[in-house]
């Protein structure tokens, strides 16, 4: 039967079908994404003509600026929703009604590897975790932010414009809603257990009990959140709890590749999804990185729209089984 469960560090509630096997979620599959066509990929090597001039790069043999021989390219992105410059709107009659203010901050691009592919998925271990070197180095780009949020969309399904496989990082000028609303949750979960982080305590529970555990390595934990809002659902959190991702320590490039292996084994091809990196944000005293990763397998409806409440047809339970088997 289904029940209502509650995400300990969001506080988001979701309905969770809790039927081990045979619902509708052994139906979920994906078709394979058509291959990248390389005459018109902006962000394949040789192509550095096609994107803005390059913020940052990783080139190995070194080479000038907006040459090739890169393995990671950061550019701006040619349409920014956030830039240091952005003017002061008119102010309205009743602020209390109607407020805006600048969109201030920063918004890049982070081709991921030049190969003309679609997913992190398909490329090697050692490409993803250059990559996310690199995205660690761009987090820490912007120290005066109140947050840095670093996204993966894969697919149209998940918002991706591009195909070709980047990141996306936003530096934000204020704390969003979402991200301050964990950020209280941290702290008053510290204040009534003297000092104890959650996300390390869930880490721990979640061990013990290993009905949602679907892979641990020296790094990371890989797991199907008690409260997953999406079908195959899936959280990376470090071993050793640590407050930014952007801080030195692991940064569990294997356990990332390794989960978007075992979802497109899983589900038949990579899937089309929403990957995040929720670091602590400006105000933070207590708080632990995570990675979210999110396929887009569902309709989102009216009742996740309009009630913020997701309906989600397999349990974190039989996901982690089934992905832990593969």
């Amino acid at each position: 039967m289904p029940e209502v469960r509650v995400d300990p560090l969001s506080g988001q509630r979701a309905i969770v079908a809790t039927t081990p096997a045979g619902g509708p979620g052994d139906e979920l599959r994906t078709r394979p994404a058509a291959p990248l066509e390389l005459g018109t990929d902006p962000f394949a090597g040789g192509h550095e003509d096609r994107t803005p001039p390059e913020l940052y790069a990783v080139r190995p043999n070194g080479g000038p600026p907006n040459s090739g021989g890169w393995s990671v390219r950061v550019v701006p992105s040619l349409y920014p929703v956030l830039t240091p410059d952005s003017p002061e709107p008119e102010r309205q009659a009743n602020p209390d009604l109607f407020w805006a203010g600048p969109a201030l901050g920063a918004h890049e691009l982070i081709i991921n590897a030049p190969d003309p592919v679609s997913s992190l998925a398909q490329l090697t271990v050692e490409q993803v975790s250059v990559a996310m070197e690199v995205w660690r180095q761009r987090m820490r780009a912007h120290p005066d932010a109140a947050c840095r949020h670093l996204i993966v969309n894969e697919g149209v399904q998940a918002g991706a414009s591009l195909a070709h496989t980047h990141a996306q990082l936003y530096a934000l000028d204020f704390v969003p809603a979402m991200i301050a609303r964990e950020r209280e949750r941290f702290g008053a979960y510290a204040a009534r257990t003297m000092g104890a982080n959650m996300l390390a305590d869930l880490v721990q529970d979640e061990v013990r009990r290993r009905e949602r555990i679907v892979a641990i390595d020296g790094e990371a934990v890989l797991m199907a959140p008690y409260g997953a809002r999406f079908p195959f659902q899936l959280m990376i959190a470090p071993r050793a709890p640590r407050m930014r991702f952007e801080d030195d320590g692991p940064i569990a490039a294997a356990m990332l590749h390794d989960a978007l292996g075992r979802l497109a084994r899983r589900l038949g091809s990579s899937p089309p999804l929403n990957l995040w990196i929720r670091t602590a944000p400006s105000g933070a005293e207590h708080f632990c990185w995570r990675i979210d990763i999110i396929p887009r397998l569902t309709h989102i409806g009216g009742l996740e729209l309009g009630a913020g409440v997701n309906l989600n047809i397999v349990a974190p339970e039989q996901a982690a089984a089934e992905l832990r088997d593969i």
